[in-house]
């Protein structure tokens, strides 16, 4: 009887367990954060270049660096990984497969397509200002997602060699 009631508290913390944050939350929330900002001065740019083009040209630039060494990590990440577990490059940095859970997966990828259009638009309508500077932030989200996928990222277990 008493082993009854063991197995029905571990039932009920690991789905308590289940049911807390998924990992990364702040990761994910950074990435919408980043992808915010450059909607919104994607729009303000495109709109008054003027007055808002080199705002945008800087926050660019400065989520082209940070997605920059966001995928220097990433990948420094999935280096180490690769020694016990078999890391792929889309699990890695698209979170391709069952890498991630499918709102985490989900969410990364729209922001990064949400970022390529905001910034291809306005590029688009003002080719030949600070405003073409957007096209390099989308490395953000990119650089975010594989960070993610390389701190938290399950992986399949890399198998044994065999000594022959």
């Amino acid at each position: 009887m008493a082993d009854d009631e063991v197995d029905a508290t571990e039932r009920a913390v690991r789905t308590d367990a289940d049911d807390g944050p998924e990992p990364g939350g702040g990761l994910v929330n950074a990435t919408f954060l980043g992808t915010g900002a450059l909607v919104a001065t994607s729009a303000a740019a495109a709109v008054a270049p003027n007055a808002f083009g080199a705002v945008h040209a800087v926050l660019s630039i400065g989520l082209f660096v940070v997605g920059t060494g966001a995928l220097l990590w990433a990948y420094a990440l999935g280096v180490s990984r690769s020694r016990t577990e078999l890391v792929t490059v889309p699990g890695l940095f698209f979170l391709a497969g069952e890498v991630a859970p499918q709102a985490t997966r989900r969410a990364m990828r729209i922001a990064t397509a949400v970022e390529v259009v905001a910034v291809v638009v306005a590029a688009s309508i003002r080719p030949y200002s600070e405003v073409a500077f957007g096209v390099l932030a989308p490395m953000y989200g990119l650089g975010m997602m594989g960070v993610w996928g390389g701190r938290y990222g399950e992986f399949p277990a890399r198998p044994l060699k065999s000594s022959e």
